[in-house]
């Protein structure tokens, strides 16, 4: 119970936020409150898949803030719309490819879906990717275009390839989600009402195949 209300309101916080701060904090419950929903089973590989999904998002959390701190540092802003400095719009498209496993840094979201019961797996694909995407929502004018561009391009293509590969429903459905991903951080830049459709359209496909 307190893990699953962490989740909403670590969710809460980090769309609903203005400050950088208090967006880097909603993640970082986000993380600690799936945290012990990974590692229920108390089997090794639960564990493994814990540890992965922590170090990972530790990282991704600590180069978002280092991203906001540094345009914080040049403009004096700590507003989330207010991202103007190059650096910092460099180092925020990478922390939040990181966060939602995009190509070149999608090797822990296999892994760790094959580590999770398939509800926990069910959180990972779906309510986990929320936050970011809402992040990218809203700092999508100021993000990093050509590389956002050339990772979604190769997430696409990679998700699809590697999943044709795969003989575990858990790893398909990673490598979808993966390929699904490439697809709404492409659009994002030109129609961000797209992405969310295609957001919610991919939710409701990955529910339905994992209650089933």
């Amino acid at each position: 119970l307190i893990s699953i209300s962490s989740l909403l309101l670590g969710t809460t916080i980090t769309i609903s936020s203005n400050h950088w701060m208090m967006a880097w904090t909603g993640l970082e419950i986000n993380t600690l409150a799936i945290l012990p929903l990974i590692s229920k089973p108390h089997h090794p590989r639960a564990i493994e898949a814990a540890t992965k999904y922590f170090l990972v998002q530790a990282a991704a959390s600590t180069l978002l803030l280092f991203s906001s701190t540094t345009n914080a540092l040049f403009t004096g802003q700590w507003d989330v719309t207010q991202l103007i400095h190059p650096t910092s719009c460099l180092l925020l498209t990478t922390a939040i490819s990181i966060k939602l496993g995009l190509v070149p840094f999608h090797f822990w979201f296999p892994e760790v879906l094959q580590g999770s019961s398939l509800m926990t797996s069910l959180l990972l694909t779906t309510a986990m990717k929320f936050p970011p995407i809402a992040l990218l929502l809203m700092t999508s004018p100021s993000l990093n275009h050509t590389l956002l561009t050339t990772m979604a391009i190769a997430s696409a293509a990679l998700g699809g390839w590697t999943g044709l590969n795969q003989t575990q429903v858990r790893k398909i459905l990673a490598f979808s989600s993966i390929s699904h991903l490439g697809w709404m951080t492409i659009i994002i830049i030109y129609n961000p009402k797209l992405t969310l459709i295609t957001f919610y359209l991919y939710c409701m496909m990955t529910a339905a195949t994992l209650l089933t």
